[in-house]
């Protein structure tokens, strides 16, 4: 009696942590469907041409997601760009170099960067980083690269103090604790035996890290990335206040655009119609391009657990 009591309750457990993970899928598909359903009117009348259409339009009900496509991948490429190195390196400090009295409050400090607010970060640059940029910072880099080679022509324009690069950076501060926090745990469960036989053989902090710690913690230090990515695709109000929300392509990183997210936190409330429509089909391509990113980072995962032990 007593085995098929257990039995029962095996069953219903198994049944019920089941159904979570179906929920999953379900609530996927759910999100899919009602952006397709809302933006229908958006597909039939622009089809594949809306991604490449360099137009928006209200008055003359004509719409074009190539400015905010462009728009939310150079601001998360930036932030990436960013943010990689400096949470590598906060991380690899935490686990590796910082005194233990340190570890402590220097991790508190960066989860509670985690904690703070996206409009706080919208706030503070617009109001206070926008005009220190402004005046201190793009001048003089505008004048360093005038006349160099594609340098010239990346970082050029008038000062505004707002534009696709201050966006990315201010992204590339919201998304370091989040990749510096992964990185910091994956870092901490390489088994201390494998970094001592490596010290133990006169290999550099260096070397450790390089040839141990990252082979071993690599699955987790993707993972880390992608996540930063993923807040970076989706943020809305800090990329609002510092982008410029202009549906211009961006001539330079300097220059006001618009990303998805921004578009939609400006727009949705008044839209109606084709713009409603468009908008939606914005919130679609935006969850597309999370999802390929996702894909790619799981197919990059297999290739190199299939690469382990090739090397000689």
């Amino acid at each position: 009696m007593k085995r098929s009591g257990n039995a029962l309750a095996d069953a219903l457990f198994r049944n019920l942590t089941r159904s979570f993970a179906v929920f999953v899928f379900l609530l996927l598909g759910a999100i899919m469907v009602s952006l397709i359903w809302g933006s229908r009117e958006s597909i039939s009348e622009y089809g594949l041409s809306f991604l490449w259409t360099n137009n928006w339009d209200p008055v003359r009900n004509e719409y074009g997601a190539l400015v905010p496509i462009v728009g939310t991948l150079l601001t998360s490429v930036i932030a990436l760009v960013i943010a990689i190195p400096v949470s590598f390196g906060i991380a690899l400090y935490l686990t590796e170099l910082a005194p233990v009295w340190l570890r402590r409050p220097l991790g508190t400090a960066i989860e509670m960067l985690a904690a703070i607010p996206s409009i706080i970060y919208g706030m503070w640059g617009l109001f206070v980083f926008v005009p220190l940029f402004q005046k201190y910072i793009q001048p003089p880099i505008i004048s360093l690269f005038s006349g160099v080679p594609v340098l010239g022509d990346l970082f050029a324009g008038p000062p505004f103090g707002i534009g696709v690069f201050t966006a990315g950076l201010i992204l590339s501060i919201m998304v370091i604790p989040f990749i510096t926090a992964v990185m910091r745990d994956v870092f901490d469960v390489v088994p201390p035996m494998l970094k001592e036989s490596a010290y133990g053989l006169g290999a550099t902090t260096w070397e450790v890290v390089w040839k141990v710690v990252l082979p071993f913690t690599k699955g987790g230090v993707i993972g880390g990335i992608m996540l930063g990515l993923g807040r970076a695709l989706g943020e809305t109000m800090a990329v609002t206040f510092v982008i410029g929300n202009s549906f211009n392509l961006p001539s330079s990183l300097f220059s006001p655009s618009n990303s998805i997210a921004s578009a939609l936190a400006n727009e949705f409330n008044e839209a109606g119609g084709m713009q409603k429509s468009a908008l939606l089909e914005l919130g679609l391509i935006l969850f597309l391009i999370t999802t390929v990113v996702l894909i790619f980072s799981k197919l990059l995962l297999l290739r190199l657990s299939r690469n382990e032990g090739r090397s000689t």
